[in-house]
C-alpha cells in the first residue's frame, strides 16, 4: 500500500495585510507612468508575468509604448510560499537587441518587488533596462529604479485579482 502524501498545513495569515482595490491599483499604476515619463523614452516594455501584466498595460498606454514583451518567471509554489526560481519563457532576442543589446531603452514592469530574487533574474537578462514596480519591499528595493509605494517586508499585499468582495463583521464583533 503506498504511503499517504503528507498534508500541507494551511499557512497562517500574515500579521500585516495591505488590500489593494482595482481603483487604487489603477491610480498607483498611472502614478508610476507619471514618474517613468521623465525617465524615458522607452522603446519597449517587458512585463514580468503574471503580476506585471496589468501595470504594464496601463504604463504602455500612458507612455504610448506599443512594443510589449513578457518574461515568465515562476517563483511562488502556492500563493504565499516562494520556491526555486525558474524562467519559463525568456525575453525575445529582438527585445534584448534593442538599444545597446543589454536593455538600454527597455522598461521592465512588475507589480511588486519582494525579496528581489525574481527581479535579479530579469535584471541579469536586461542589465541596463529601467526596472519599475508599483510596490516595493525593503529587501527588493535595490533591484528597482522606480516604484510608487513601499511596504514593510512582513506585509502581504492582496492584489485586486487575488481577492473578492466579502462581508467583514464590525471590529467590535471580531472583524479586522
Amino acid at each position: 500500500m503506498p504511503e499517504p502524501k503528507p498534508q500541507s498545513k494551511p499557512q497562517p495569515l500574515p500579521e500585516k495585510m495591505f488590500p489593494v482595490s482595482w481603483d487604487q491599483f489603477h491610480r498607483d499604476a498611472r502614478a508610476l507612468a507619471w514618474r517613468l515619463h521623465a525617465a524615458g523614452p522607452f522603446e519597449a516594455i517587458v512585463c514580468v508575468t503574471r503580476g506585471g501584466l496589468v501595470p504594464a498595460a496601463i504604463v504602455a498606454r500612458e507612455l504610448n509604448v506599443r512594443l510589449i514583451e513578457t518574461v515568465c518567471v515562476s517563483s511562488y509554489q502556492d500563493y504565499q510560499n516562494q520556491g526555486a526560481l525558474k524562467v519559463i519563457k525568456g525575453v525575445a532576442e529582438s527585445i534584448v537587441k534593442v538599444g545597446d543589446g543589454k536593455g538600454q531603452g527597455v522598461l521592465i514592469v512588475d507589480d511588486l518587488v519582494d525579496t528581489g530574487k525574481t527581479a535579479k533574474v530579469v535584471r541579469d537578462i536586461l542589465p541596463r533596462a529601467h526596472f519599475a514596480t508599483v510596490y516595493a519591499k525593503p529587501m527588493g528595493r535595490p533591484q528597482v529604479d522606480t516604484f510608487i509605494t513601499e511596504v514593510s517586508q512582513d506585509t502581504w499585499i492582496y492584489f485586486p485579482w487575488d481577492t473578492g468582495l466579502a462581508f467583514v463583521p464590525p471590529i467590535r464583533e471580531g472583524g479586522d
